[in-house]
């Protein structure tokens, strides 16, 4: 039996919480990266087609990084044009100045850098300091502005390194100032290594906003390694911000950082969303039956707990939202 046909999850609102969540899906993308097996750009932009019939408005769908380094996504000059089409946002991550001019050239208007909160993963994931690596993204975000073209700074690391362990506040409001200093649109903060707690979120936030970050610049990504991204999701709701990272189906991790499991599903979220009354415009149906569909390609089940509670019993009935 499929459960939302029985009206559930009952929608109960709670006091503090927005209207509406824009949910910037990152499957395509951040949840294919570390696949071994290297999947077909056909059944990538398939995916992102899926994904955008569900109602999603914001699918990242590539990266432009040199194919050396991720290897899964060296087919960025095929799956962007076959997707291009599609009534959507489509952001994708240009890692310096040559991915920039590669996502230009095929008509991106949405781009993102990927910074770190510390030095450690900075050196990993960039071969740079913190500083050496921002002053690598200031042209970057400098042309892309030139271009009118919109720039999503994602922070990783925020709230735990598996190498330094905890990160400062200060020390990830200082970047988080710096990316904005210079030019980005929106921070995604992101809890690389799924370590951050409730309490943690909201000190971040705090001390965010007593910065002089405006909240509706700011996104949460969250992994789920301890159980703690739903929580922690909701932590940044009550303070105020209104977009989510998440990944269908719960695909995903982080090449550089080895203890990351898997981001957020995104359809956990939208149960949990819809629960309290808040709007995503996604059809949970039609998104439950694209990440079985997807989980087939890959050849194992989702681990989205939503997934598995409604693939079984009826997922491909669409139920809007």
């Amino acid at each position: 039996m499929n459960t939302p046909d029985l009206g559930l999850p009952m929608t109960v609102s709670a006091d503090g919480l927005p209207a509406r969540v824009r949910i910037h899906e990152v499957g395509a993308r951040d949840g294919l990266q570390n696949e071994k097996a290297i999947v077909p750009a056909a059944v990538k932009a398939e995916f992102v087609r899926r994904l955008a019939g569900t109602g999603l408005t914001t699918i990242e769908a590539t990266s432009f990084v040199h194919p050396k380094w991720v290897p899964q996504l060296a087919d960025a000059e095929e799956l962007f044009p076959a997707v291009a089409d599609l009534p959507v946002d489509l952001p994708v991550l240009v890692p310096n100045e040559r991915g920039l001019d590669r996502a230009l050239a095929l008509g991106a208007r949405r781009v993102a850098v990927f910074a770190s909160a510390t030095e450690s993963f900075a050196k990993a994931n960039l071969n740079r300091t913190v500083d050496e690596a921002l002053a690598m993204f200031a042209p970057v975000v400098a042309r892309a502005k030139v271009a009118d073209v919109h720039v999503r700074g994602y922070l990783s690391m925020c709230f735990g390194d598996p190498w330094e362990g905890a990160v400062p506040v200060p020390q990830v409001v200082r970047v988080c100032r710096a990316l904005l200093d210079m030019g980005c649109d929106e921070l995604s903060l992101g809890d690389t290594i799924g370590v951050a707690t409730p309490g943690h979120v909201g000190a971040l936030l705090t001390a965010l906003t007593e910065a002089g970050v405006p909240v509706d610049t700011l996104g949460v990504h969250f992994h789920d390694t301890y159980g703690q991204a739903l929580s922690n999701t909701l932590t940044a709701l009550r303070h105020g911000v209104t977009t989510v990272d998440a990944s269908a189906g719960g695909l995903g991790g982080c090449p550089y950082a080895k203890s990351a499991t898997g981001n957020l599903a995104t359809e956990d979220l939208v149960w949990m969303l819809r629960g309290l009354g808040i709007d995503t415009g996604v059809d949970l149906g039609r998104l439950v039956a694209t990440s079985v569909w997807m989980a087939a390609h890959l050849g194992r089940p989702s681990p989205s707990r939503t997934v598995r509670a409604l693939a079984g019993s009826g997922a491909d009935s669409h139920q809007e939202h």
